[in-house]
């Protein structure tokens, strides 16, 4: 049985900050104040130090929902070991929301790995919550249809054993290596290194001597023991409390050595050297990292990015981490939108890092994202499409220092993987670095003219999303758009008509229809038929939604659809998201057996897919037929 927790009621005086914690993550963010604040209330406090048990399959069902505030807890055994090691589970996430949902026990053991704090709610307020908030019902209860729940375990094996092979213990420390390590002189007081661990948000500071050769280490475990407790002075040298000899690994040391010797020893940081010299520092949740790549861990990477040379090497860290998250089943609306996150993450702090540069006010223009980017349902091979919004006011002169900007911008995002748009769609282009008034009179133009150019600018300008800047010159430029589209009726007409020339892949007899290399195109004759309807039934009835999935949930509502087959339109076109990562991910890794080929990462061999995918591949084509049949019912009259 699990260890009893030291449990209390949160203080009317931290509700508050409380609500005000959880609302900056992931289900809290889409929910009502009210409904923050109900969990919060009908919570309780609970404190895990390190090494104890927080959960176990003995316990029975599981009866509280936990947020965890601060730490970090490890699920270890069962499915756990099945999927591929431990699962990690950092400040900001719900766990076990499966066991909650299906009012079971827990598959594997979780401890907590450092002194943790986290929020439980009973088991009975969770349901009484997921009554009264949709958002927090839909993370809860995510409906699966059987045959693609079928896909997805065939896939997690697929992909979970090709994870971990790369991901073995056997890796080099020097791979490992993120940045330079953080370091002091032994003669710097504690006051100051200790400033700097703060600054940096670090768990240990390096004191290296004039030859950068460790001669000491100070971390915030050790800091009670040494320094709070004993009561040194701060303006006390940190060779006098470090701690000494250091224990160092060789850059051509493995992971394995690094676990080995933080157990024999235990500790939690090892200094990495070359020649001596230390070059990095690795700890022991970098090697639980090795099994779950954090979220939080990657996010935070990104948004600290010190220079664009930083940026360059995380960048491909995001494909890495689409690859396991596709390994552990993660749906491809989840997935998509994580890639495209962090995306945004890394395009938003390289703008931040070249503005500072120029000298340019960020308040004073707006990156939009376009295309699959504006929809956030970017999938890992996607080149740019962005464009800027300048105030009515911006001169001459700053709209120069923009176009530079953006020129830099697109060129650095080319070298972080992110090829230029062969079409020129792109900021730095002087036709797409416009006023907001040019902005609205090119929407106006191309809505009211509707000729073959303006129904393509269409399905890359009209799903326009605020990304980096004053935001609310995207919003004001989406809200125009709208207003006018939903009242041109033969502008829809020519949306719909053109949306119809992309047909899906069926043959007459209901076959799946390939080219003569037995390949299909998921984006041309598959995504592309959603994504198309899903934007003009949106601008036909004012739907200000730019992601494919939430369109397709609000025309369903709008327009009465039965909730069945709505979904089944989005079942569909998450399924062909999930091909198109399959492939894409394949490729990006190299594999011998890729679903489909290097020059045309969109298309899929369906000879190499399973029995089980090939039938959802077909049922997917023949959904796509019938949202067809419906627009041709609605505009070709």
């Amino acid at each position: 049985m699990s260890s009893n927790p030291v449990i209390s009621q949160p203080a009317g005086s931290l509700i508050a900050q409380l609500a005000k914690e959880l609302a900056q993550h992931a289900p809290f963010d889409q929910m009502a104040a009210e409904h923050i604040r109900a969990f919060v209330n009908g919570s309780e406090q609970r404190y895990f130090p390190a090494g104890q048990l927080v959960m176990s399959p003995a316990d029975g069902a599981a009866q509280h929902l936990l947020f965890v505030r601060r730490g970090a807890v490890t699920g270890t055994q069962g499915l756990a070991e099945l999927n591929g090691g431990a699962f990690l589970y950092e400040a900001g996430e719900l766990f076990p929301v499966s066991a909650v949902v299906g009012n079971r026990a827990v598959t594997a053991t979780y401890k907590a790995t450092e002194d943790c704090f986290a929020l439980a709610l009973p088991i009975a307020a969770v349901k009484t919550l997921a009554e009264q908030s949709a958002p927090f019902a839909d993370f809860l209860n995510q409906r699966i249809q059987h045959f693609l729940s079928l896909s997805r375990k065939a896939l997690q094996g697929e992909m979970a054993s090709r994870v971990l092979a790369e991901q073995s213990m056997e890796t080099p420390l020097g791979s490992l290596i993120k940045h330079a390590p953080i370091c002091c002189s032994p003669a710097e007081n504690l006051r100051e290194a200790l400033s700097k661990m703060q600054q940096m948000r670090i768990g240990s500071m390096l004191v290296t001597d004039d030859t950068q050769h460790a001669v000491g280490i100070l971390t915030r475990y050790d800091i009670l023991g040494r320094v709070t407790l004993p009561g040194v002075s701060l303006d006390t040298p940190i060779s006098t409390v470090m701690v000494s000899p250091v224990r160092t690994l060789d850059v051509s040391d493995t992971a394995q050595d690094a676990a080995l010797l933080m157990s024999r020893h235990a500790i939690r940081h090892v200094p990495i050297t070359r020649q001596g010299a230390v070059v990095g520092i690795v700890s022991e949740r970098d090697l639980f990292a090795m099994q779950r790549m954090s979220l939080q861990q990657l996010s935070n990477a990104l948004r600290g990015a010190n220079s664009v040379d930083e940026l360059k090497s995380l960048a491909p860290g995001i494909r890495q981490f689409a690859a396991r998250l596709l390994g552990q089943g993660i749906q491809a609306r989840q997935l998509t939108a994580l890639v495209s996150h962090l995306n945004d993450l890394l395009t938003e702090r390289l703008l931040d890092l070249l503005a500072a540069e120029h000298g340019l006010d960020p308040q004073q223009a707006c990156w939009i994202a376009l295309g699959s980017e504006g929809r956030e349902e970017q999938t890992v091979a996607t080149d740019q499409d962005n464009a800027l919004i300048l105030r009515d006011n911006t001169s001459d002169a700053d709209r120069a220092k923009w176009l530079t900007l953006a020129r830099q911008a697109n060129d650095t995002l080319d070298e972080c993987g992110y090829p230029l748009c062969a079409g020129n769609i792109m900021a730095s282009n002087a036709e797409l670095c416009l006023k907001q008034s040019e902005w609205q009179e090119r929407f106006a133009h191309w809505i009211g003219v509707g000729e073959p150019e303006d129904l393509l600018n269409a399905s890359i300008f009209f799903d326009l999303r605020g990304l980096w800047g004053e935001k609310a010159l995207a919003a004001q430029l989406r809200d125009f758009v709208t207003t006018q589209a939903g009242s041109k009726n033969r502008f829809l007409k020519l949306l719909a008509i053109n949306a119809l020339q992309r047909t899906p892949p069926l043959t007459w007899t209901g076959a799946i229809d390939t080219h003569d290399d037995g390949t299909v195109d998921l984006k041309l004759r598959g995504t592309a038929i959603f994504v198309d309807a899903a934007r003009l039934y949106a601008l036909a009835n004012g739907i200000a939604e730019t992601n494919t999935r939430a369109r397709l949930a609000a025309i369903g509502q709008k327009l009465n659809i039965k909730q069945r087959e709505y979904e089944g339109w989005i079942g569909g076109f998450e399924f062909l998201q999930t091909l198109r990562l399959r492939v894409q991910i394949d490729i990006a890794q190299g594999m011998q057996e890729a679903l489909g080929n290097p020059d045309e990462p969109n298309r899929i061999d369906i000879r190499r897919l399973n029995t089980i995918d090939r039938r959802i591949l077909k049922e997917t084509c023949r959904v796509a037929r019938d949202v067809q049949d419906r627009m041709r019912m609605d505009y070709e009259r």
